[in-house]
């Protein structure tokens, strides 16, 4: 199943049951008069945000959601049942456009959280409602008005605390993999990652982070070229971003490597430029003490980087647990983690999706 993080549905509400034309007709009781019940009210469509589903796969299928009509009212003013209102669960992290206008209704980010997306049409009257003291035998009704339809367009973006950037190859996957449960693809060639990739991150009792890893960005990216820029959006919800860096011998130029990546962010959204944003070097088991002390030198200056430098090894696990510890002291300290276990118990270790 592939990771899908857009669809477009029709959801369509109800109609409303019609009010109905009755006369009372009992024994022993003259000009009864009218007793026509009114309709039932149609039923409603909700989208209701739903920890547990990762995609909006199901959605390739199910693409229309028509929510129950009212029922026709009685006589003896027994008014129709109202239809039931129709709930479709969607991931956490769900923007709701309208398909016409790209308006948007609604961004379900909190497990539960619901929103309307098509009114119920409102129940008729029946000939009671039009009796008088001029009208005593009304034969007037009202139908149900129709239920509301639209079009609508569903985007996923991914919640995470920390998301991670760069070139493919820089071990993004590698990363996640080494620091948390989730098991993406891994190997020595471009484009390995082609779904995002959740992972929770535990550094601590009832303290943890989730981290996402994207398909990596190549030159061009906010035009369409390679993978990555279909998945940009999902950095938009991140609280730090760390930006991978390979810094072994094999890299020609990590300075023009980070520029490139930098660059076709900035171009997708400005708003990343005040995104928090870490440097980390990976891949220094390549390299001597002296060699990593030169390489950052090197990229400091070139860049005018003036924050702190991070120094990793993805494979061996060198310095990943001490990079994780602050970005736990980072997150408390800014009141961004979901550090509770029961704020995170619907990110799932692994979000990993197979053909």
């Amino acid at each position: 199943m592939k990771f899908v993080d857009e669809a477009e549905i029709f959801v369509r509400a109800g109609k409303g049951g019609n009010g109905i034309v009755s006369f009372r007709r009992e024994k022993y009781v003259e000009f009864g008069g009218p007793d026509g019940g009114d309709g039932g009210d149609g039923g409603s469509v909700f989208l209701r945000a739903k920890e547990g589903i990762n995609t909006l796969a199901d959605f390739r299928y199910a693409r229309s959601f028509i929510a129950e009509n009212g029922q026709a009212g009685e006589g003896r003013n027994k008014r129709g049942k109202s239809g039931e209102d129709l709930i479709v669960d969607v991931p956490v992290g769900t923007q709701v456009f309208a398909l016409e206008t790209e308006e948007l209704i609604g961004d379900l980010t909190e497990n539960g959280q619901m929103i309307k997306v098509a009114q119920g049409g409102f129940h008729g009257l029946g000939n009671t409602r039009y009796k008088s003291s001029t009208n005593r035998a009304p034969r007037q009704t009202k139908p149900g008005s129709e239920g509301e339809e639209r079009e609508l367009r569903l985007e996923l973006k991914l919640l995470a605390d920390v998301g991670l950037l760069g070139l493919p190859n820089a071990g993004k996957s590698t990363l996640i993999s080494q620091v948390s449960a989730a098991r993406p693809k891994i190997a020595d060639y471009p484009f390995t990652t082609l779904y995002p990739n959740l992972g929770v991150v535990r550094v601590g009792f009832l303290q943890s982070f989730v981290m996402a890893d994207i398909p990596g960005l190549i030159e061009g990216a906010a035009e369409g070229l390679g993978l990555g820029h279909q998945f940009l959006k999902h950095l938009s919800r991140n609280r730090i971003l760390l930006h991978l860096l390979d810094c072994s011998p094999l890299a020609e130029n990590p300075v023009a490597d980070f520029l490139a990546v930098e660059a076709e962010l900035f171009k997708f959204d400005a708003s990343f430029k005040n995104m928090p944003r870490w440097l980390v070097l990976n891949k220094i088991d390549t390299l001597s003490d002296e060699e990593l002390a030169m390489k950052e030198k090197e990229i400091r200056e070139k860049l005018g980087w003036t924050g702190k430098i991070y120094k990793i090894s993805a494979a061996t696990g060198r310095n990943c647990q001490e990079l994780c510890n602050e970005l736990m002291r980072e997150l408390e300290a800014n009141n961004l983690s979901h550090i509770y276990e029961h704020s995170t118990k619907h990110f799932i270790s692994k979000f990993r999706h197979s053909e």
